[in-house]
């Protein structure tokens, strides 16, 4: 596993509490290198670790502080 997602599964409780909610085993988990794209919401909520730090190849990197993404504020 790389470093960010380590911490995700661990902050998580761990694959014993990841796989039932990704429908996977947690033998599975353990392999993952990177969160696969299917499961990168789930591991976001369950964790707290942005979508951005999990998978930046797919989400782009980590919007700056403060910034609003993808909302409109109503006027």
């Amino acid at each position: 596993m790389n470093d960010v997602t380590r911490i995700a599964v661990e902050k998580a409780g761990g694959p014993k509490r990841v796989a039932p909610e990704c429908g996977c085993t947690r033998q599975a988990v353990s392999k993952w290198t990177r969160v696969p794209p299917k499961h990168v919401l789930t591991v976001e909520r369950l964790s707290g670790v942005s979508r951005h730090a999990l998978r930046p190849d797919i989400y782009g990197p980590l919007p700056p502080h403060g910034a609003v993404t993808g909302l409109q504020m109503a006027s």
